[in-house]
C-alpha cells in the first residue's frame, strides 16, 4: 500500500501549536483580542497550560497570516485592519466566491442544500431573537460550506482568510439588523441557484452578494464609495 494512503488513514491529531493558533485566531475573529491589543506570550502560556514553544509557533503562523505584528518595544500586537485594503478584500471575495458557487453546482446534492438551509434558518432565528452576536459565525459557516462544496481545498482556505479580515473589520463597523436581513436574502438567492443546478446564476448571485456587502462597508466606513 502506498505511503500516502497509509498517511491518510492516520488520525488527525492537532499539535499544541495548532490548538494555540486556533484559540488565538478565534479570539481575534470574535473581537476578544482587538486590533492594537498586546499579546502577552508568558501569560498566554500559563493560561493555556502549554510551554512557550507552541505559543511562539502559533504566533509565527498568525504573523504570516497578517493577524498579528511584532513591534519594537511593544512585543506582539493584534494587527490593525487597514480600511484602505478592504476594497481589495471584497474584490478578491467577489472573484473567489463566484468561482466557488459555480463549482458547487457541479457537486450539489441534498445534503449540501440541507446544510445551507440549516445555517439560513439559524441566521433567521438569531435575527428574530436579537442574538446578533451569533450572525458573524453563522455567516462564515455559510460561506465555508459553499467554498468546500466546490471541491478545492485552496478555495476554502482563501475564503476563510478573507472572511477573517472582514470579520475583524466589522468589529469596529458592525452591521445593523436590516443589513443582516439583506445578507440572509442574498444567501437565499445563492441557494436557489444551487437547487436549480444553474452555475451562471449561482456565480452571479454570489458575486452580487459580495458586491452588495462591499457597498455597505464603504458606506458605513464613510469611504470614497460612500
Amino acid at each position: 500500500m502506498a505511503e500516502n494512503t497509509w498517511a491518510a488513514r492516520l488520525p488527525q491529531v492537532k499539535s499544541k501549536a495548532e490548538l494555540v493558533h486556533e484559540t488565538l485566531r478565534q479570539a481575534i475573529a470574535e473581537g476578544d483580542l482587538r486590533p492594537g491589543e498586546r499579546i502577552n506570550m508568558d501569560e498566554l502560556s500559563r493560561t493555556l497550560g502549554v510551554s512557550k514553544i507552541p505559543v511562539r509557533e502559533a504566533i509565527k503562523r498568525l504573523e504570516s497570516e497578517g493577524l498579528v505584528t511584532s513591534q519594537l518595544h511593544a512585543g506582539v500586537v493584534v494587527s490593525e485592519v487597514d480600511t484602505t485594503e478592504m476594497r481589495g478584500v471584497f474584490l478578491a471575495r467577489e472573484a473567489i466566491e463566484g468561482l466557488a458557487a459555480r463549482l458547487a453546482t457541479e457537486r450539489v446534492d441534498d445534503a449540501l442544500l440541507a446544510e445551507l438551509e440549516r445555517i439560513q434558518d439559524a441566521m433567521r432565528a438569531a435575527l428574530d431573537q436579537g442574538a446578533v452576536e451569533q450572525l458573524p459565525g453563522l455567516n462564515s459557516d455559510f460561506h465555508g460550506v459553499l467554498a468546500a462544496a466546490g471541491g478545492y481545498r485552496i478555495l476554502g482556505e482563501l475564503t476563510e482568510q478573507l472572511l477573517m479580515t472582514v470579520r475583524r473589520y466589522r468589529i469596529t463597523t458592525p452591521r445593523n439588523d436590516e443589513n443582516w436581513r439583506d445578507v440572509v436574502n442574498e444567501h437565499d438567492a445563492i441557494v436557489t441557484a444551487l437547487r436549480a443546478r444553474d452555475p451562471e446564476a449561482a456565480a452571479a448571485a454570489a458575486q452580487a452578494h459580495v458586491a452588495s456587502q462591499a457597498g455597505h462597508e464603504m458606506l458605513t466606513a464613510g469611504g470614497p464609495d460612500a
